[in-house]
């Protein structure tokens, strides 16, 4: 069959657009309904798929059968084709004087491989797919309607159980419904009497049904009825009666009598009313009613079959006239009413049973939930119409939907959006949609489908109804017909592939110079495909070239084509006919949706003085704002909503950058710069429109790539810019009376519990139902156990926790806690900063095994917090630091390390350094093992500091402000306190273990080598390191002062216990440092650190050596100040000796004088 161009659907307000949630695709056109020819007097009655095979049922007592031809796979075609494979004439029951309908329904039971045709009120079975006869002559006549199988069984799988596959379904007879198995071979389980059924939809045991004029729900297996409410409130002629669950007689082999005495009526009332009073499950009274309440209910005749009797259909439904109907009245009706009450307002002013004609519209039944059916209540088929939802029980569930004319057909799909979902959270395959099919009269008469949402209420913001218009027909009164088939197919939108699939984008020529046709698209594709239709992805075909596609390019286009083909299928499960043709009634992709309201919107054009571009401005912006805050959920969800970011700002960019009679305002340039951020959209491509900067752009050899209907907005634009001129919910009141009794607290919490879930999460701040519930456990329950339970059930774990409290139940309330961090659900959600909360019970507990177990935990969730746990100045409990180590390395290895430092840094316990040092040796070494870059970002910082120039701080100094938040950075500047001895007190380290673990990476860790080497009395080698590898001089010189003590100034709470060197000693360092620094490659840096040397520290050097050392090429003004100071030294000195020499004169002459004194008075003699 070929497929013919589906045109744009029309929306409710009459504009060409495919705005909605659905949109039409081709399955099957022109279909050989008659092979006379006579096409305009057969229609078709029902469609059903399976298995790739289309089954067609029409007027003419035909059923056709298509079996579908994939496409060629070397053939770029789009979608694949039927043929006729057969056109069997179904066997029936000829009745004379009856109508032929033809075909009424085809019922596919693919777990028994059968098929059950219902033609002209005779149901015959046969085998799939081929259509053969099944069970022989076997036939049901006179049968007004075939299915009921049950919803919630798959009906595709077959028995688990090893034996042969079976399938219950329901047969309406004239005045029964007959329950049959279909297995091997038919088999009726029971009739059940019931009059004049016309449909019916089964969830387990539960069936809901109706007649012509009233709906019912059934329990086929305890042979239960619950009458619900008519099909139309004008019906006057169904009896007031109250909706109770009723017995249902099961046909007996004596035929009962079609009349019934009123002795009888009211004898088989009475032993209704007994039998309901023992019913424990079905014995409810309705909230809706039908009416007034009769006193006395009766069992309705048409329950009582004569079999002899056929089902002969009533008269055809009558439309009131407009005096009759009452239009106004259900317009008015809020959609929120429960059922009873819009019953209530619907029978107000019911006309006399004299003066209005009974009144029939077709009862529609669908099952959206495995809970719940939807019914179709109305007036008439031109007044607008009432959906209810029902419970298995028939209560009422939901808020009432609302049509605009009674329907004709109704489809669910998707399964809804659960009560407590959020609804930015729901995926789209989680929405639930109802299509309604039906005929309007506005100015014209249209056919087509009314799309609403069901799963959400009424008053929601965003429930809106979408009209989704069939194409005309050139057969005006042809039927338009809706169904859900077995199978579903999914149809692939070449107008995704079309607007997501990326190009290569040419600023500097919006022309392509190579025309490329697109490979992947097809014309047919536009409106039809499925999950078997792959698109061709063929190299593309090059037509007239002014250069040649490298092969990268043409493997990158090959590729954004399989990209965007992947996310342009959407699956169907529903099909829409009308005169000879077939449609998929597919889901819209999100890009599609979105895209169609954007041409309309705005275009090149609006830059037009003529146009209206400030109207454009505004709708561009609404369609901004209401993406912001959208989450995508899918992959094609993500891409979708990043190519309408794209393009909705950079239309808003162009109409407000190149507009000739509007100035744009700053907040429409930020919304669209905010818009195209969000977007991603390469900025280059803005700049492509700007025609002075158009030649600034800087491509690489891979080309820019974008969106393919974002290229050609912007191509068309630089094209034409040569021609522009510059649930509110009512609770029962609850009593706050407590009593004694545990049964009154539980009852009580409970209440709270149900009360507090459905109350709205925005409230809770003035939650007095919540502050009621922690006032109720914190202040004790007697239903202890009961509580426990409650609160479990309900997921609320803190309430919980607080009620263990009550009891002073410390390891419960821990445990609880532990449940809530280790992310069990809480509904509450209230137990917030909750590591810090169980931190700070565990400190107050006494219990010392209690503290040993959750301490372990907290330790291995939250090492931090958890080391703190054991802190004697903290907790109540004292612990042995060897104890707790012991605990931590069995429980929490990642903790032992946090309460190492807590011992040595906070407590100055300086045993356990050793023990610290090499955690961090650990810690710092599995890094180095692990991970190149680590050992890049060493040496990065090695040449990062290097390249400084003095005055530059120490490289410790240096690596705490240039801090890398990474857990091994941290150890190693604490690492090298430890190294250089920092705590207060000697280190007792073993440094020969150290530098043997770390000699693999002696370029990495060059400062621990320097400290260990100084430790070691290494000097030379130490000094070399400091010079040349790190190239911290300062600390150089530092180092000769300390003789390699400490290379880091200690923390200002410490002390040095190291004594000062000698100045011999430190002379002796200097000499080293003196031959290192006239070993600098750079001479800028040797002369200049050779220099400060000598200037600062020359004291300690003999000036003779250092003159040996300067190279004979340096100027003396390099060694100035050294020379300066050396001479004053010696000058210093000579004085020094000079005046000592004076003084050492005058004591020679004193010390003469004392002695001629002496002499002079024992006149002693001197000889000379």
């Amino acid at each position: 069959m070929k497929s013919n161009k589906v045109e744009e659907v029309i929306s409710l307000n009459g504009q060409f657009d495919e705005t909605g949630p659905y949109v039409l695709r081709n399955l099957l056109t022109g279909i050989p309904l008659s092979i006379e020819g006579a096409r305009d007097e057969v229609q078709i009655n029902c469609v059903e798929l399976l298995d790739h095979n289309l089954y067609v049922g029409t007027s003419s007592s035909e059923l056709l059968h298509f079996v579908r031809i994939p496409c060629d796979p070397d053939v770029n075609v789009g979608s694949p084709s039927y043929i006729l494979a057969s056109r069997l004439p179904p066997e029936f029951h000829d009745v004379p004087n009856e109508t032929r309908p033809g075909v009424q329904q085809i019922l596919l039971l693919p777990s028994v491989n059968k098929a059950c045709i219902l033609c002209n009120s005779t149901v015959t079975f046969y085998s799939l797919p081929e259509l053969s006869p099944a069970f022989g002559t076997t036939q049901i006549r006179q049968c007004s309607w075939i299915g009921g199988v049950d919803l919630n069984i798959n009906p595709k799988e077959g028995s688990s159980d090893g034996k042969p596959p079976s399938l219950t379904i329901l047969a309406s007879l004239s005045k029964k419904i007959r329950v049959i198995r279909i297995s091997e071979t038919p088999r009726g389980l029971r009739s059940i009497d019931f009059s004049g059924s016309v449909i019916s939809v089964r969830r387990d045991s539960y069936a809901c049904v109706a007649d012509t004029r009233s709906y019912a729900l059934i329990d086929v297996d305890r042979l239960l009825k619950i009458p619900l409410f008519p099909i139309s409130s004008l019906d006057v002629s169904q009896p007031e009666k109250g909706n109770v669950s009723q017995e249902i007689l099961e046909e007996q082999k004596a035929c009962v009598p079609k009349i019934i005495s009123s002795a009888q009526v009211e004898a088989a009332e009475s032993q209704l009313t007994q039998k309901n009073a023992q019913s424990t499950n079905l014995d409810v009274t309705l909230q809706k009613s039908v009416g007034k309440k009769s006193p006395h209910s009766s069992v309705d005749d048409n329950f009582h079959e004569d079999p002899q009797n056929s089902f002969c259909r009533e008269t055809t439904l009558n439309t009131p006239t407009a005096s009759q109907s009452k239009p106004s009245l259900i317009k008015n009706i809020s959609p929120s009413l429960l059922p009873s009450q819009l019953l209530t307002i619907l029978n107000q002013d019911k006309p006399s049973h004299a003066s209005t004609p009974s009144i029939f519209l077709k009862p529609h039944i669908v099952s959206p939930t495995p809970q719940e059916f939807l019914l179709v209540t109305g007036t008439s088929p031109s007044d607008p119409g009432v959906g209810m939802f029902v419970n298995l029980e028939g209560d009422p569930t939901r808020s009432t939907l609302g049509f605009e004319r009674y329907p004709d057909d109704i489809v669910v799909d998707g399964r809804g959006v659960k009560v407590g979902k959020s609804q930015a959270m729901a995926s789209s395959d989680d929405e639930g949609f109802l299509l309604a099919s039906m005929i309007r009269h506005t100015d014209k008469i249209s056919r087509g489908i009314e799309i609403q949402r069901w799963d959400i209420d009424a008053d929601e913001a965003n429930k809106d109804k979408f009209w989704l218009e069939v194409p005309t027909t050139s057969r005006d009164n042809s039927s338009l017909g809706l169904r859900l088939v077995i199978d579903s197919e999914v149809l692939h939108f070449s107008d995704v592939v079309e607007k997501l699939r990326l190009y290569r984008f040419r600023p500097n020529g919006h022309k392509p110079r190579m025309g490329i046709s697109n490979p992947y698209l097809n014309t047919s594709d536009l409106q039809t495909g499925d999950s078997s239709s792959n698109i061709s992805m063929k190299i593309p075909i090059i037509k007239e070239c002014d250069t040649v596609l490298e092969e990268w390019e043409l493997k990158r286009i090959e590729e954004e084509g399989q990209l965007a083909n992947r996310l342009a299928g959407s699956r169907s499960q529903i099909v829409v006919w009308s005169g000879d043709n077939i449609w998929w009634a597919v889901r819209n992709p999100l890009v599609l949706r979105l895209d169609a309201r954007l041409p309309e919107i705005t275009s090149i054009s609006s830059l037009n003085k003529q146009a209206n571009p400030s109207i454009n401005r505004s709708l561009l912006i609404d369609i901004i704002m209401s993406l912001s805050g959208r989450e995508a959920k899918t992959e094609a969800d993500y891409i979708s909503l990043g190519y309408i970011r794209q393009k909705a700002g950079l239309l808003l960019f162009l109409n407000s950058a190149f507009a000739l009679d509007y100035k744009p305002t700053k907040a429409e340039y930020k919304i669209a710069a905010e818009a195209l951020i969000q977007g991603g959209l390469d900025p280059r491509v803005l700049l492509a429109t700007i025609p002075y900067l158009r030649d600034e752009i800087i491509e690489t050899k891979k080309g820019i790539w974008i969106c393919n209907g974002i290229k050609n907005i912007v191509e068309n634009f630089i094209a034409d810019f040569g021609s522009i001129n510059a649930d509110e919910i009512s609770f029962g009141s609850i009593s706050n009376e407590k009593e004694v009794f545990s049964t009154v607290d539980a009852c009580l919490l409970a209440v709270l519990l149900k009360l507090d879930v459905l109350t709205s999460p925005e409230t809770h701040e003035e939650n007095s139902v919540q502050e009621e519930l922690y006032r109720l456990v914190d202040h004790g329950v007697d239903c202890f156990e009961r509580a426990v339970k409650l609160l479990e059930s309900y997921n609320r774990l803190y309430a919980l926790s607080r009620l263990y409290q009550s009891r002073n139940m410390n390891e419960k309330v821990l445990s609880t806690w532990q449940r809530i961090i280790d992310g069990e659900l809480d509904e509450g959600g209230e137990f917030t900063d909750s590591v810090k909360k169980f931190q700070a019970y565990l400190i107050k507990s006494q219990d010392k095994s209690l503290i040993l177990r959750y301490g372990g935990w907290l330790a291995s969730h939250s090492p931090k917090l958890g080391v703190q746990v054991f802190d004697e100045e903290k907790s109540h409990v004292k612990f042995e630091n060897d104890q707790v180590i012991e605990i931590l390395r069995n429980r929490a290895p990642d903790a032992v390390k946090e309460y190492l430092e807590l011992l040595v840094f906070q407590r100055r316990l300086t045993k356990y350094i050793d023990e610290l040092i090499s955690q961090y040796l650990k810690t710092i070494l599995q890094k180095l093992n692990n991970s190149n870059d680590i050992s890049l970002k060493l040496e990065q910082s090695y040449q990062n500091y290097r390249a400084l120039r003095p005055p530059k701080p120490s490289y410790r100094q240096f690596i705490v402000e240039n801090l890398i938040e990474e857990d091994w950075w941290a150890c190693r500047i604490k690492l090298l306190q430890l190294l250089s001895g920092n705590q207060g007190t000697p280190s007792t380290y073993d440094t020969h273990e150290i530098l043997v673990q770390i000699a693999p990476f002696a370029e990495q860790l060059v400062p621990e080598i320097i400290i260990l080497n100084g430790r070691r009395s290494n000097h030379e080698e130490a000094i070399r390191l400091l010079s040349h590898s790190l190239g911290d001089y300062d600390t150089a010189i530092n180092y000769c002062l300390s003789e390699g003590s400490s290379i880091y100034y200690p923390n200002a709470d410490a002390t040095i216990n190291d004594e000062i060197p000698s100045q011999e000693k430190q002379a002796g360092l200097f000499r080293i440092l003196l031959l290192e620094f006239l070993k600098i490659e750079d001479l800028s840096d040797r002369v200049e650190q050779t220099s400060n040397l000598l200037e600062r520290f020359g004291g300690w050097l003999d000036v003779e050596h250092v003159l040996e050392l300067i190279p004979d090429t340096w100027s003396v003004d390099i060694i100035s100040g050294f020379l300066k100071i050396a001479l004053k030294r010696i000058v210093s000195e000579r004085n020094e000796s000079m005046v000592v020499k004076a003084l050492s004169a005058a004591e020679n002459l004193k010390i003469d004088a004392e002695i001629s004194e002496k002499l002079k008075i024992k006149k002693g003699l001197i000889e000379t």
